[in-house]
């Protein structure tokens, strides 16, 4: 039986290759996850292109995945510097990685990432647009903007973020409103300076259907942007964030009827005890489709270690219900990530992943800390070094300062507590001479 996307094929009761990956490393039901598919609980972003992808699935019952945000920009245009960072992202295993190049060849560096990227891909066409067509972002025609996603979904992107959901209404309140940061998002300030330069609705709203068209062709999933996303603690949660929501609900049900697979995204800054309500509103307005933050973060001013405050508002957002966490580094609000900062991001993100996951009971996700702490117990350093989540960085950290004694380390050497309570239940003499 023949199918044209994921979402169609489980509900016709086709269980894909793809969907058969994902349960085994998930270690659930293949029947159970095409369920949660055919009801746009979870979705697998696999263009039919994309031929070195190793599938991920995103939603309800699956471990928290993690992005991460690479490409090139004006300033910093190197293709082969940005490879690396590729390389390394998909040698720390990252699920996702999405493609925020916005000047020169992109397309260049596109087909290269998708050519040696695993990882699940995604982009913002929108972002490509104005290189890709060489005009000025004024004279950009719809069909145009159209034009530009399907070469994107041709080129193999698994997920593309359109910011459908700004419509004029929404655009009229941001303008009345006294929001401290109005527009952060790129992709949604590119869109309502065209609406107001050409006194027209936002052309991704009013086209929605004709991506369906190419989505449905290519298996796209659409992730739903945020534009109206708050930058800064004090616009969160406002009217304008909700309306964009409401938006957003009512285009993932036009989706769904063409058996697109949609993803929403969210925000952005946000107090941390608003978190909560904010999962719940999303997966209550958008039918519980996947919900992909940015961070939160929890805090405006940390920059140089927003991966922090990133981190805290991604566990508890995580814990909440969050299905997939967009990483932040050190360098958010600065500059484009460096090789390292994008390391320390990822790192911080998976940790902020995988403690939501404990919290949510996600199969397997207690198993990983419970054999760290057996090797804790038993001094057992290589396998504490197996078992790390950075095993480069806690090896370093033991090599730069040795103990004494190779059963502790230089923090409590003799009167480590784990050396201490072994050698009393196993009738040994304690010396901490």
């Amino acid at each position: 039986m023949k199918y044209s996307t994921q979402m169609d094929a489980a509900r016709k009761g086709i269980i894909t290759k793809e969907m058969e990956i994902v349960a085994k490393k998930e270690s659930i039901d293949v029947n159970n996850l095409r369920e949660l598919i055919a009801k746009g609980k979870v979705v697998i972003p696999a263009n039919k292109n994309h031929k070195s992808l190793s599938p991920h699935g995103i939603g309800k019952n699956l471990r928290t995945k993690v992005n991460v945000n690479l490409g090139i920009s004006r300033d910093c245009n190197n293709i082969e510097k940005e490879l690396e960072k590729v390389k390394t992202a998909l040698d720390m295993n990252i699920e996702a990685i999405m493609d925020l190049s916005s000047y020169g060849k992109t397309r260049e560096f596109r087909e290269k990432l998708i050519n040696i990227s695993h990882a699940m891909i995604g982009s913002v066409p929108m972002y490509d647009a104005v290189g890709f067509l060489d005009k000025d972002l004024k004279d950009i025609k719809e069909e145009e903007f159209l034009n530009v996603i399907k070469q994107h979904a041709v080129d193999g992107v698994d997920f593309i973020t359109i910011h459908a959901g700004l419509t004029r209404n929404v655009c009229k309140k941001i303008k009345d409103n006294n929001r401290l940061t109005h527009i952060v998002s790129r992709g949604g300030s590119l869109l309502f300076a065209w609406m107001e330069l050409n006194d027209k609705e936002n052309p991704l709203y009013t086209n929605f259907d004709k991506i369906l068209d190419i989505c449905e062709e290519y298996d796209v999933t659409l992730s739903l942007g945020d534009a109206c996303r708050p930058g800064s603690i004090h616009d969160s949660t406002d009217g304008i964030q909700i309306d964009e929501l409401i938006v957003l609900g009512e285009l993932t049900k036009k989706a769904w009827k063409r058996n697109v697979q949609v993803m929403i995204e969210g925000p952005g800054h946000m107090a941390i005890d608003e978190i909560e309500a904010n999962v719940i509103l999303q997966k209550r307005l958008c039918h519980e489709a996947p919900f992909y933050v940015l961070g939160p973060l929890v805090t405006d001013i940390a920059p140089g270690y927003d991966h922090i405050t990133s981190a805290i508002g991604g566990a508890l957002a995580s814990s909440k219900g969050v299905d997939f966490l967009c990483y932040v580094t050190p360098a958010e609000h600065l500059r484009l990530p460096n090789l390292e900062d994008m390391k320390e991001g990822i790192i911080a993100t998976k940790i902020a992943a995988h403690a939501g996951d404990i919290a949510k009971n996600v199969k397997g996700a207690r198993d990983w800390d419970n054999k760290m702490s057996k090797a804790r117990v038993e001094l057992d350093w290589e396998e504490m070094f197996k078992l790390c989540i950075d095993p480069v960085k806690a090896r370093k950290f033991r090599e730069e300062s040795r103990p004494t004694h190779e059963d502790s380390c230089t923090m409590c050497g003799k009167m480590c507590s784990m050396r201490t309570v072994k050698k009393v239940l196993n009738n040994e003499e304690v010396s901490l001479v």
